[in-house]
């Protein structure tokens, strides 16, 4: 029965990682604040990381930033790197909160916006992407965190109701559990 369990798990993570590359691609170009864009794919892999650990937030973050990378003019593996790096440090840094205020949600969003983008722009420099490295990357990084936050208000009870590991239920909505 277990078994069984982990397959629909993985399933349901799956159609999840092709919704968000699916929004990502095709809806959330055409939503642009300051010229930025929140990446989906590490905010929810940033939820998973902090309700179920850093190793399943990792995997859900390598996975969805590969398939970002499929759309970008970068180096292969630069954005799974960042996204995965990301996920599992701000899942070992967290401290398993039980009933957060509304607003820590959006404030991990952000912080794992900041840390993924310099990630991303400090590989991509050592990786020879030198046009990433530049003062304009700041602003960018920044803003995109901000955004990041804001979305992460929608991102985390989904992604966290789509990783419970029981095939759904009471906490699935929310995130946490009902005691």
């Amino acid at each position: 029965m277990a078994g069984a369990v982990t397959v629909v798990r993985l399933i349901r993570l799956t159609l999840l990682l092709v919704l968000l590359v699916v929004l990502q691609t095709t809806i959330v170009p055409h939503l642009r604040v300051a010229g930025v864009v929140p990446d989906l794919g590490l905010v929810a892999a940033v939820a998973m990381a902090v309700r179920y650990g850093p190793e399943l937030g990792a995997s859900f973050g390598f996975a969805a930033g590969l398939a970002t990378d499929l759309f970008l003019q970068t180096p292969l593996g630069l954005a799974a790197l960042a996204f995965a790096l990301t996920a599992y440090a701000v899942g070992r840094l967290q401290n398993s909160l039980v009933r957060p205020a509304w607003w820590v949600r959006p404030a991990i969003g952000a912080g794992a916006g900041v840390l993924a983008g310099l990630l991303f722009v400090g590989f991509g420099a050592v990786v020879g992407q030198d046009q990433l490295f530049a003062l304009h990357s700041i602003r960018t990084i920044l803003l995109a965190a901000v955004y990041d936050g804001v979305v992460a208000l929608v991102i985390f009870p989904l992604a966290i109701s789509v990783a419970d590991p029981r095939t759904g239920g009471a906490r699935g909505a929310t995130g946490y559990s009902p005691s």
